[in-house]
């Protein structure tokens, strides 16, 4: 009997080895390119994996069971370590008027990119994994609003892949708007972290205009994440609602969001030192890249050129309507 569940779990060794050699390969990168983010470089991996003749027949066979786990297991271990970059004091520290702004950039860019992606005509569940991702916090809240939708993961690649995709554009061109929008470092930090998506992108982009920025980009980008659990938290309840009578239900906070909120608390005691938090943030790293080659994996190049046109209009709409909300929120802020 104790065999058993090893038995069942040997499928998955190959696809999560091959997951977790990816991220060490997308941080070696990252170290001798720092403005690409680990997390991006994993992403791309994956896809680049899919589609080179030489890789896509393992990605399609042999590695596809771990592959998927990893995009969805370690997904939701990594939101949870994500919870130790939060402290409720600096979080507080912006004042109520800065958080308000925030929030509503979040809210409006939620509802804006929702809106944008139903007048496209996106299926299923494409308008609300496509806001998260854009609005909160790139792929992980992807993964989290899919988690508790109860969205396949196949039907999670697009939304992460164009995400992804976005991101990685507001790293080369929003530094080069700093200087015409006439922005100090500081607003210029403001704006990244109020409107680019991923925490890693977030990182990149803001670094180009030194540490001043760099800490501010991180202060607003974090108070975005924080708005992953009541998000996801009201997701589910309007899930729960729509759904017939009898059938499963999604719990209304799933309990990796619980394990984020209490990681949160955690690291806001002030009890855990440097060490500890240092190690939590390479394991997040680890996880969470992991899980994005996983997702990235399943992108297929020639489908998604074939069927997502109407996808990457809805995204880089969605991209200049949160870049813009950003700005607003940095010349709110100032006045």
């Amino acid at each position: 009997m104790p065999a058993a569940p090893f038995a069942a779990a040997r499928p998955l060794v190959p696809g999560l080895l091959s997951s977790l050699a990816a991220v060490v390969l997308a941080m070696g990168i990252h170290l001798l390119i720092p403005a690409l983010p680990a997390m991006t470089v994993a992403v791309v991996l994956g896809i680049l994996a899919a589609n080179l003749p030489g890789s896509s027949q393992a990605v399609a066979g042999i590695l596809r069971p771990g592959l998927n786990s990893a995009g969805k297991h370690l997904m939701r271990a990594g939101i949870v370590l994500l919870g130790l970059k939060l402290v409720l004091t600096d979080l507080l520290g912006l004042g109520w008027k800065t958080f308000g702004l925030i929030v509503a950039v979040v809210l409006l860019s939620f509802l804006g990119t929702w809106l944008i992606a139903k007048a496209f005509r996106l299926p299923g569940d494409s308008p609300v994994l496509i806001a998260s991702g854009f609005s909160i916090c790139g792929a992980s809240a992807i993964g989290a609003m899919a988690a508790v939708r109860g969205t396949a993961q196949k039907d999670t690649v697009m939304p992460v892949a164009l995400v992804t995709l976005c991101g990685t554009l507001a790293i080369g061109v929003l530094p080069l708007l700093s200087k015409p929008l006439g922005l100090s470092p500081l607003e210029f930090g403001q704006w990244a972290g109020a409107s680019v998506h991923d925490v890693g992108q977030v990182v990149a982009t803001a670094q180009t205009a030194g540490a001043a920025a760099l800490a501010a980009a991180i202060l607003v980008k974090l108070t975005r994440v924080v708005l992953l659990a009541p998000i996801v938290a009201t997701s589910s309840l309007l899930e729960r609602r729509n759904r017939p009578a009898g059938s499963k239900m999604p719990a209304i906070v799933p309990l990796f969001v619980i394990g984020f909120l209490a990681m949160m608390a955690l690291r806001s005691t002030g009890w855990l030192g440097a060490p500890v938090l240092e190690t939590g943030a390479i394991l997040q790293d680890v996880l969470l890249g992991a899980a994005l080659f996983g997702l990235g994996s399943a992108v297929r190049v020639r489908e998604l050129l074939g069927t997502g046109l109407r996808a990457v209009l809805t995204a880089l709409l969605s991209w200049l309507l949160i870049a813009f909300l950003g700005l607003l929120a940095v010349r709110l802020m100032d006045s």
